[in-house]
């Protein structure tokens, strides 16, 4: 795991020695991502610079040492990220009959590029098991090839300024290029307040784009403009494929089957020549993978969790109960809201690019914990996506017919019903009668989510709904003055996959945007701003391509998504150390933007902030955020997308020197 940068300037104006301090410089912005070593090559005569910021996981001796020469001569590579069957691939390519050269080390990296000798990139591609993001230079043809894995665990941005081809990790290492040019993209400012993130292909600097995961594309030094991303694996062809060509066995044989994949997927994850652990949560996905790690070790793993006093954020009972009948040599973080108000100053530093999903937070806390103690850590990511898990999938399944089906004026009346009662006091009403609800109405955070069921309730298509779903701002280009709001696959139904359901849809959907530029980028900024390595079994390809083809029945059952998972943990251990209701990894921010962090946000929001900075509508800031602190409404989800905007407006005008992760955050 590790952090690229580099360039390809066509103006060949500049010497070696330029060169290699812009090099330098771009990749000593991501010393975060590689602590362990550095390094640099350069060609003065293409105009071709790669820098490599170094987390030693495999090979730790200078073999491992990047960029990295193919044994030819022919390619040279900067590599983040981890090849998990490269061994399967070095044995394949000793015995062929053009084998390479005697390898040097054993790393990933050296037969990930006697891969691309032996065969050429599309090809090396779609036999790779692992999350990764690459820059390859070919010095026989000039071209340079960048590559992301399939599920998009890996980041990697690109883009095109005054004849310079700039790409990297992140976007600081793009802005220590001389040629940068820092003009925000209002179009993706008003991207980044409908979903709290901004959506690859976008990103915030005109210019400026995110490699699309399962893609790679070939530069020149004849390329004029960003070329078009070529997939090489098509989520939406293994949706369809998978619907179309279901599973035939039956629910055991299918538990089963899954069983064997994911136990070779973790135990892939657990080659590494550091020390590594898990994230647990206590909840189904992560305690599948940390029960699972622990039957490939023959000593108790390490696990960590996070908990918060507020008890209905607070995670860490759960999971020491599940770690305590596993085994595990389990560490507890128990966060006062004081060290978490702490950690948000180094937020904009870290996402390096405005990021509202507030779970940051105490993602990034967890990590820096962890690191204390292991350099990787498993996580139980993608769970929800690939096997129905999200409390939208078993709304819309339970209730879009129904809705759908009601007259115009009653919906309309309903949700009006249900908007005029805040969702503090629906949250209070629920807890009140919580002893006596049925287990399909327990939920954290209640009146957000019947909040959420009243507007759909106004909506019409399958479209509509599904955005609004994943919305914060429904028209965020009324608030982002000059923006005009860019088309995603979100609002392009005929880039949808060709799915008989709505609740297949919306999996395809948020495996394609949610997943990579929501859940991932959060694990993967806060994971590697202290320097470890996240690892995510559940994305596996061959599990979530397996999983398209179960059919919805062994995901979702009754009031309970991920059927299948549910059964296959039961084989393991007793369903009520798992079983409870779902809650996500989240934080009493309504509160403290009225408590704690108001004096914080009112900087931020403040009336003669908005107007100066130029970006937002002040007026509808201003009545949110009185809203907010009045109590009338819970505003928080619409104000952190702003305020994490503002505070990484302010960030990134200082010095880039200054605007790399604080040395508290790293500690």
């Amino acid at each position: 795991m590790c952090g690229i940068a580099g360039f390809l300037d066509t103006t060949l104006r500049n010497s070696t020695e330029h060169l290699q301090a812009t090099a330098t410089s771009m990749g000593d912005t991501l010393q975060h991502r590689g602590p362990d070593d550095a390094g640099i090559w350069v060609d003065a005569a293409t105009g071709m610079a790669l820098a490599h910021r170094r987390l030693s996981i495999l090979d730790l001796s200078p073999a491992g040492h990047q960029p990295m020469l193919s044994a030819s001569g022919r390619y040279v590579i900067v590599f983040n990220g981890e090849i998990y069957n490269f061994q399967q691939l070095r044995e394949e390519l000793e015995k062929s009959s053009n084998a390479p050269a005697p390898f040097r080390g054993h790393s990933d990296t050296e037969v990930l590029l006697a891969c691309f000798e032996s065969w050429n990139v599309k090809r090396t591609l779609c036999r790779l098991n692992g999350m990764f993001a690459f820059a390859l230079w070919d010095q026989r043809e000039r071209i340079l090839y960048l590559g992301r894995d399939r599920l998009g665990e890996k980041p990697l941005y690109y883009g095109w300024m005054g004849g310079v081809f700039l790409f990297g990790s992140e976007l600081k290492a793009l802005r220590a290029h001389p040629r940068f040019e820092a003009e925000i993209n209002r179009d993706a400012l008003a991207l980044s307040l409908r979903h709290s993130c901004i959506p690859a292909p976008h990103a915030i600097y005109r210019g400026v784009q995110k490699l699309l995961p399962g893609t790679f594309l070939a530069v020149t030094s004849t390329t004029i403009s960003n070329p078009a991303p070529v997939p090489f694996w098509s989520l939406r062809r293994i949706a369809e494929d998978g619907v179309a060509d279901p599973f035939r066995g039956s629910e055991r044989e299918a538990v089963e089957q899954l069983g064997i994949l994911l136990r070779d997927a973790v135990r892939m994850r657990m080659l590494s020549d550091v020390p590594l652990g898990a994230f647990l949560s206590g909840g189904v996905d992560s305690t599948l993978v940390t029960s699972l790690m622990q039957a490939e070790s023959v000593r108790p793993i390490k696990t960590f969790s996070i908990g918060f006093s507020e008890g209905e954020y607070d995670e860490a009972r759960n999971a020491a109960k599940v770690a305590q009948y596993l085994g595990t040599e389990h560490t507890e973080l128990h966060v006062t809201p004081q060290e978490a108000l702490a950690a948000i100053p180094s937020m904009p530093a870290i996402y390096d690019e405005p990021f509202a999903d507030s779970s940051q937070i105490p993602t990034f806390l967890l990590s820096r914990m962890a690191r204390q103690h292991v350099t990787v850590g498993l996580t139980g990511d993608g769970g929800d996506e690939a096997f129905c898990g999200y409390t939208r999938h078993i709304w819309s399944h339970r209730l879009w017919k129904p809705i759908h089906a009601m007259p115009p004026t009653l919906r309309r009346a309903t949700a009006a019903a249900l908007l005029n009662v805040s969702p503090e006091a629906w949250d209070s009403l629920f807890q009140v009668s919580y002893p006596f609800l049925p287990s399909a109405m327990k939920h954290r955070l209640p009146g957000q989510k019947l909040h959420k069921l009243a507007r759909l309730l106004e909506l019409g298509c399958v479209k509509s709904v599904y955005q609004t779903l994943v919305s914060h701002w429904n028209d965020p280009t009324e608030i982002v003055i000059g923006a005009v709001e860019p088309r995603t696959v979100i609002t392009t139904p005929s880039d949808w996959a060709k799915l008989p359901q709505f609740t297949q849809q919306m999996m395809f959907l948020d495996t394609l945007t949610f997943l990579p530029d929501d859940m991932l980028t959060k694990v993967d900024r806060a994971s590697m701003a202290v320097g470890l390595e996240a690892r995510v079994p559940l994305l596996d390809h061959r599990v979530v391509e397996f999983a398209w083809r179960l059919p919805m029945s062994m995901k979702l059952r009754g009031h309970q998504g991920k059927w299948i998972l549910r059964e296959l943990l039961a084989r393991r251990m007793p369903r009520h150390l798992f079983e409870r209701p779902k809650s996500g990894f989240s934080i009493p921010l309504d509160r403290w933007l009225r408590g704690e962090l108001r004096d914080w946000a009112e900087s931020l929001l403040s009336e003669r902030r908005l107007r100066e900075d130029g970006f937002f509508q002040v007026r509808p800031i201003r009545e949110k955020w009185a809203e907010h602190l009045s109590g009338k409404r819970a505003w928080q989800h619409h104000l952190w997308d702003i305020l994490m905007f503002q505070a990484w407006w302010q960030e990134t005008r200082q010095p880039l020197q200054q605007a790399a992760v604080p040395a508290c955050a790293a500690s």
